[in-house]
């Protein structure tokens, strides 16, 4: 892992986590404030869509996932999903600043996504996003939503998820892993020194 652990108030904000079962054996770092990206879970479309979700989120993003793919690919997707949201959360401490909110529509193609989220620390998701087709090249469809559900889970986010048309369930997917970047990039940014909420805490 090429991101080290912050504590503290330092800056940048980062986590290292690894996460070991019998179905899977994962290492991951994530820096909220950028850096090198790398994937490799042994499965190549969720690799592109992780890839990509660091990018437009502006995150430094490591994972080395190895899993029971002779099984399938659900193990390891989920579980990435999982040490991710666990990653994720862990490195924003205690949300003091962040803006909490993002949103935003990601267009490609034929297809128009919409990604929507609340770093509340009440984790929910809505996942209204129907795929076309079952296979993108060896990759379930289906295993976005079981990524997103285990990612929101684990890192305290309601999020909400929508395909608002589209044919093409790999144009489908991308849009949602961009859209979900780009609202977390907002959600994430440094606005002030307090917890955005009437409570006073998250």
């Amino acid at each position: 892992m090429n991101v080290p652990v912050y504590t503290g108030n330092e800056t940048p904000r980062g986590y290292v986590i690894s996460r070991k079962t019998k179905e899977t054996d994962i290492s991951l770092s994530v820096c909220l404030d950028g850096g090198e990206v790398k994937v490799d879970t042994g499965i190549g479309f969720f690799d592109h869509m992780l890839t990509a979700l660091a990018f437009y989120a502006g995150f430094g993003l490591d994972v080395k996932a190895v899993g029971d793919l002779e099984v399938d690919a659900h193990h390891t997707v989920e579980d990435v999903g999982i040490v991710l949201g666990r990653a994720f959360a862990a490195a924003l401490k205690d949300n003091r600043g962040i803006a909490r909110f993002g949103a935003a529509f990601v267009p490609m193609d034929e297809a128009l996504c919409r990604v929507v989220l609340d770093i509340s620390n009440r984790p929910y998701l809505v996942y209204e996003a129907e795929m076309p087709q079952a296979m993108i090249g060896s990759y379930d469809a289906c295993l976005t939503e079981e990524f997103m559900r285990a990612f929101s889970m684990n890192s305290g986010i309601t999020l909400h998820m929508n395909a608002l048309y589209g044919r093409n369930a790999h144009h489908i997917t991308e849009a949602l892993f961009k859209a979900l970047g780009l609202a977390l990039k907002q959600a994430v940014k440094v606005e002030g020194d307090r917890v955005v909420s009437t409570k006073g805490v998250l």
